[in-house]
């Protein structure tokens, strides 16, 4: 009975979110021309490539969750170099990203709508061997067709955010008989553990290898070339310090500006580079330098040679990691005026500087690791964030430290993909 009135009201608010949804696809772009996937509807070139043979289906909803996916799939095929995979994900940007990275062996789709006969179309169309998500995507319909046909599902890096948790606990007449379906259920930490079980996952199927997120692969010797070039096609000197925002959102990028422009008394060589969470944002992130009487150029309108700017706003898909080797000191956004923070591994991944406000919920079990270490700076607010970027531009061994501290913390907890393999099976 409880399914009935799900599937009774789940269309319901579909249908009421759909206008923001359509507004979301017009402003990013990159729904349109897969839109009848949303419906489980494919192409010949699709349905033919899926006809080949079952594959194991992997579900990861934006980039993060893509990253983890990618590289799980990569270990997977080491130990089984025969198996081939459809990957789901739900944004643009995830699907953009994946386009350039997937194996031409594997096949990449938007993520259906969860309801009955869109997943029953689904799974005929894939007859996947297993299900597997990435973090915490427990669509009803989904998991229990995929139960229904004998299926396993398993569920990898998972975590529970304080929110989330929050609102699976108001949910659990639907959590607990979920949970019960999917087996293993591989949690990032202890507390991540503790939660999914007091959902309703049954606690000899709740496994912590770690958080998937330390198993990036190891940075490219030359990844910083290209922000440096970029750089230079700019005239910022070769020894100028470089002040990143990675991942910022809103009230982020005038924090920076704000902290920018009494810094460059001291360090008139500094440079500031800002990378927005959101690329669409890219006026508003604009009109903000603006106000601080900042000159600024967007990355994506940048040809040839071009006058120095004070400020760069990089609004393209896949050059953040570029750009935070290329950098001294870097603040991750979304943790100091917004919550739930963005992944601080891939800067200290190249050894940096790095800068976290107090809003971190989306990573308690790295932060404990990089706190314990002293790995990074985390700060309360704006006053301090300003001391934290100054000390470190004016210490570069403080720097090395933070930096050598963050790669030690990173190796010393590899291989976390290779435990949720083995506990695929």
């Amino acid at each position: 009975m409880i399914w009935f009135f799900y599937n009774l009201f789940f269309p319901l608010a579909f249908l009421l979110l759909l206008p923001k949804f359509i507004s979301r696809m017009a402003r990013r772009g990159g729904y349109r021309r897969h839109f009848g996937q949303r419906l489980g509807i494919y192409d010949c070139e699709t349905v033919a490539r899926l006809a080949e043979g079952r594959r194991i289906w992997l579900h990861a909803v934006s980039v993060g969750e893509l990253f983890v996916a990618l590289r799980f799939i990569e270990e997977y095929r080491k130990q089984n170099p025969a198996s081939r995979f459809v990957l789901s994900t739900n944004t643009s940007t995830g699907h953009a990203l994946a386009e350039q990275k997937l194996d031409e062996r594997d096949v990449l789709i938007y993520f259906p709508v969860d309801l009955p006969f869109v997943m029953r179309r689904v799974f005929n169309q894939i007859n996947p061997l297993k299900l597997i998500l990435v973090e915490c995507e427990f669509w009803p319909n989904l998991v229990r067709q995929a139960h229904r046909r004998g299926i396993q599902v398993a569920l990898i890096n998972g975590r529970i955010s304080d929110s989330s948790f929050k609102g699976y606990m108001a949910l659990r007449p639907f959590t607990r008989r979920l949970l019960k379906l999917i087996d293993p259920v591989c949690m990032q930490g202890r507390q991540d553990a503790e939660r999914i079980i007091a959902m309703g996952a049954r606690p000899e199927t709740v496994k912590t290898p770690g958080t998937a997120k330390y198993d990036l692969p190891p940075p490219a010797v030359d990844a910083a070339a290209a922000a440096r070039a970029v750089l230079r096609s700019l005239s910022v000197p070769a020894n100028a310090l470089v002040l990143l925002g990675g991942s910022t959102w809103p009230g982020e990028e005038e924090a920076l500006c704000r902290i920018y422009k009494t810094l460059r008394e001291k360090h008139p060589e500094l440079f500031l580079v800002l990378v927005p969470r959101h690329a669409e944002r890219r006026n508003d992130v604009v009109s903000v330098i603006q106000s601080q009487g900042f000159s600024s150029i967007l990355r994506s309108q940048l040809s040839g040679a071009a006058a120095k700017p004070d400020v760069l706003v990089v609004d393209t898909t896949g050059e953040l990691m570029s750009f935070y080797a290329a950098s001294d000191v870097v603040f991750v956004g979304k943790s100091l005026c917004e919550h739930g923070g963005q992944n601080p591994i891939e800067p200290a991944l190249f050894g940096k500087a790095v800068i976290v406000g107090p809003n971190m919920e989306n990573f308690p079990a790295v932060m404990d690791d990089f706190l314990a270490a002293n790995a990074l700076r985390q700060v309360s607010d704006f006053q301090t964030l300003e001391t934290a970027v100054a000390e470190l531009l004016a210490d570069s061994a403080a720097r090395e430290q933070i930096g050598n501290a963050a790669r030690g913390v990173i190796e010393s907890r590899r291989g976390v993909i290779q435990k949720m393999v083995e506990q695929v099976g």
